[in-house]
């Protein structure tokens, strides 16, 4: 925490224009990380599927599974 903390009071010395860009820079970056992890996420589908470890199924069978397993 301590880092942050520093992170924080150095970020509130910079003018106020300079922290408006801090914070666009912050949240693409962060919004591309997500999207990094999606993609991972995807990959690792994909190649579980094509691995014959995950069954195809439906929209309709997949939302019953999930409302299944939700209610449990």
């Amino acid at each position: 925490m301590a880092n942050l903390d520093r992170v924080l009071d150095e970020a509130m010395e910079l003018p106020l224009e300079q922290q408006e860009m801090l914070v666009q820079i912050l949240q693409r970056r962060m919004i591309e990380r997500r999207r990094d992890e999606i993609a991972a996420d995807a990959a690792a589908s994909l190649a579980q599927f094509r691995a014959g470890k995950l069954k195809a199924q439906t929209a309709s069978e997949a939302i019953a599974e999930l409302r299944e397993f939700l209610n449990s």
